[in-house]
């Protein structure tokens, strides 16, 4: 069947039964891929055949689809023109695991963060109406992504407007048995529910007055509804707050969804589907482990077992220590916006449960949380990715940092992280949280490091941001740890001819540099600037002032980071005759890529510097 498959018009041409065995074939097929590449493995499995159904039913050359997160558009692309292409999945200059409208005509809105779709859906079926507009609009989106505050505030602004649009609520949490599926399709196709609620308050009169078993008959009848009532609050929700609510059905029979599907298109008013799907669907090892195959990297099919070894990270480091200082002092807690794991948050969770909260993708709340914890004398522990620490930015200045409460906000995945993609490069955070007065920022040169600052900002009574990278620590092994000291630098090597600044990861780059720069008689000074807030300003200017040459090297963005630090300073001090390169991503976003190939796309790996300082021959006797 794939073979025959390369837009979603051939797919007009198959039955039912076909459609099905091409679900298989594409299982297969994504297996393959993510098996050998890496990526979403079990969320692409779980949307096999509502994908199917989906371009069964709708014609997105006209009609539109935004895919929320979009993580589990693999099989989306491969029956929008990109089957072939898909075997560069995540690769540089190959296929984006998420939906990017440079790609492709199929693709209507760029996502990789989770709860936009709804809000983004509803402005082109907007759109669509003020041009007056006949084609349909829909948004795909998971029911973990629904807990998300922006979904809610679109749910309540969609069902409030009437606009005639389509929600797919892609539930991959709950088993249904096909009987009660049966009962809740019935139950999805009445129309009277005035009629129905008005007919039920007139019975329990009636039966209310019957001597005898009258009112024991009522509590009775009572007791059964409030034992089904599970089933039949969602819709009891959604339509009260002006959707029209189908489902749930069964996400893995295509008949029932492009029967459901087509039943949609023919509703005036906004309409939500409640699909029923399993995560890793066809595949055993990851139905069982849905979590561990959410995102994953190359594996062997047959065991699941990854085929490179998992080795210490930063995340792991965190979590380890963290747990050691809660040991230690009842007051810390932990808090996980869905990224328990993730984050290096599992043996938290069970070790001190009762002080672990998991608040699901909900970061505004997570930090808002954190805020009401920390005015009474908690210890909130915040680790989150860094590119989602943006969508709490508003909490992170009002609630937290202008009352200048003691929450230490841990920023995992700081940096390039690959293969993601521009929705994931954490290359934005120092710069934004840069801005906001009383956050006192860190990064560590390594574990040890990582573990340092962690002690140091559980006692430091003041808002704290520490960033670490995703993955294991730089070969570079660290003579020297001198103690945390709020706003101190530490001096890693002196020297006469250039003084090199580093942040973070790019400390153990800056101790290679300087070695290959010795070896041309370049004497290079070494500074691990760990806060870049508040600075070091005094250690800094001494260097400065000595080697009147600076490098600056960070894993962040060029505007606002360590290397405008550094400039402002040299500036405010009046520091004249100051030759200076910084060393930094560009202000754009970064493609996704391995993390060594965008080093050297953007010049930031040890050789690219080195080669850039070494260029000529008038280069290097003025650094001499």
């Amino acid at each position: 069947m794939l073979e025959n498959i390369n837009f979603p018009n051939d797919l007009k041409k198959l039955s039912i039964l076909e459609k099905q065995k091409l679900a298989d074939e594409i299982r297969k097929y994504i297996l393959e891929i993510v098996s050998e590449n890496g990526g979403h493995l079990a969320s692409n499995l779980g949307v096999v055949e509502l994908t199917i159904a989906l371009h069964s039913v709708f014609d997105f050359k006209t009609d539109k689809i935004v895919w929320d997160v979009g993580h589990q558009t693999y099989v989306h692309k491969i029956l929008t023109g990109r089957k072939e292409k898909l075997k560069t999945l995540r690769k540089l200059n190959g296929i984006a695991g998420f939906p990017k409208t440079n790609e492709s005509e199929y693709d209507f809105f760029n996502t990789g963060h989770s709860s936009t779709s709804i809000s983004a859906a509803l402005g082109m079926a907007r759109a669509r109406d003020l041009k007056n507009g006949n084609y349909s609009v829909l948004a795909v989106i998971g029911d973990g992504a629904l807990t998300g505050g922006m979904a809610l505030e679109a749910l309540n602004d969609v069902g409030y407007s009437k606009t005639k649009m389509t929600i797919i609520l892609n539930d991959n949490e709950m088993s249904i048995s096909p009987n009660i599926g049966g009962l809740n399709m019935l139950l999805s196709k009445l129309r009277a529910k005035k009629m129905y609620t008005r007919s039920n308050i007139i019975m329990k009169k009636r039966i209310s007055k019957i001597p005898v078993v009258g009112k024991p008959t009522v509590k009775f009848v009572q007791a059964v509804k409030r034992s089904i009532k599970q089933l039949i609050i969602p819709k009891m929700f959604f339509e009260d707050i002006g959707f029209t609510y189908l489902g749930p059905v069964d996400g893995h029979n295509i008949e029932e969804l492009q029967s459901i599907l087509t039943l949609s298109k023919q509703i005036d008013n906004p309409v939500l589907i409640h699909v029923l799907t399993k995560k890793g669907k066809g595949y055993e090892i990851a139905e069982k482990n849905p979590d561990k195959f959410h995102a994953t990297g190359p594996f062997d099919i047959e065991t699941g077992k990854g085929k490179k070894e998992k080795g210490k990270d930063y995340s792991k480091v965190f979590g380890d220590k963290l747990v050691e200082l809660a040991k230690k002092n009842e007051k810390i807690v932990a808090i996980t916006a869905s990224m328990k794991d993730g984050t290096g948050l599992t043996k938290f969770s069970k070790e001190f449960s009762e002080r672990f909260f998991d608040i699901g993708i909900a970061e505004q709340h997570a930090l808002g949380l954190a805020a009401g914890m920390a005015i009474d004398g908690i210890i909130p522990v915040v680790p989150i990715y860094s590119s989602f620490y943006q969508r709490a930015y508003d909490q992170v200045i009002h609630d937290i940092a202008l009352q200048n409460l003691h929450v230490i906000m841990c920023v995992d995945r700081a940096g390039i992280v690959g293969a993601d993609g521009e929705t994931h490069q954490g290359i934005l955070d120092m710069a934004f949280f840069r801005l906001v007065p009383n956050l006192v920022i860190l990064a560590p040169k390594d574990f040890q490091e990582l573990e340092d600052m962690l002690e140091f900002a559980v006692n430091l009574k003041k808002p704290v941001v520490i960033r670490y990278p995703r993955g294991g620590e730089d070969k570079e092994k660290f003579e020297k740890h001198e103690k945390i000291e709020e706003g101190k630098a530490e001096i890693l090597k002196e020297g006469k001819d250039i003084s090199i600044f580093a942040i973070g990861k790019t400390v153990a780059r800056g101790m290679k540099i300087a070695k290959k720069l010795k070896e041309k008689d370049i004497d290079a000074e070494i500074i691990n600037i760990r806060f870049l807030k508040p600075l070091d300003k005094e250690t800094i200017k001494k260097s400065i002032e000595k080697t009147k040459n600076v490098i600056t090297i960070e894993d962040g963005t060029i505007i606002n980071g360590l290397g405008t630090t550094i400039k402002e300073l040299i500036v405010d001090e009046n520091i004249e005759d100051v030759k200076i390169k910084a060393y930094a991503y560009p202000d754009k976003f970064i493609q996704h890529g391995s993390v060594d190939e965008l080093e050297k796309i953007y010049h930031l790996d040890e050789e690219s510097i080195i080669k850039d300082l070494l260029e000529n021959e008038e280069e290097r006797e003025t650094l001499k």
